[in-house]
């Protein structure tokens, strides 16, 4: 897993600079380490590993410390790979100053990752208007290409 700087205190993420960059632009120089990643993905280990216009994929690779009593992997994990994947997809057609939020989003998961299986969730925004944005998304097995999960979101467009 490529490392990334991940926040540790608010001073760590960008502050009023950020509303000068685009959304596409804040995810880039997350990759290039400028801008450091929120502290969900260091704490879910997960992080953003690709970004284009409308497209964003995450990996992360499920721990001990993320699974149900039952032994397998909470599917609070999957929420939030898939939810921040397909947020990214959206924030990537965000223009300055452009802000949003999670509305709401909706998790399949279709079998349990395990422990250790590094994984891909795949994001494509489908509409970035002017209130709301929508966006799908897989979530894959890196190694073996099997489907672990789908995800659907739509995120609220906020003032800066």
């Amino acid at each position: 897993m490529r490392d990334l700087k991940y926040a540790k205190t608010p001073d760590d993420l960008p502050g009023p600079e950020q509303l000068e960059w685009t959304g596409l632009e804040y995810l880039q120089k997350t990759l290039a380490g400028e801008v450091a990643a929120p502290p969900i993905a260091g704490l879910m280990n997960f992080r953003l590993e690709a970004v284009e216009f409308g497209r964003a994929v995450f990996r992360g690779i499920p721990q001990y410390a993320a699974f149900n009593p039952g032994g397998t992997t909470h599917g609070g994990w999957y929420g939030a790979i898939l939810d921040s994947a397909m947020a990214c997809a959206i924030m990537s057609k965000t223009g300055k100053g452009e802000l949003y939020t999670t509305l709401e989003y909706k998790v399949n998961i279709i079998r349990p990752v395990p422990e250790g299986m590094e994984v891909e969730a795949v994001s494509v925004a489908s509409h970035v208007g002017r209130a709301t944005g929508v966006a799908d998304a897989e979530l894959r097995g890196v190694e073996n290409g099997k489907l672990y999960a789908t995800g659907s979101t739509t995120c609220l467009r906020v003032g800066s």
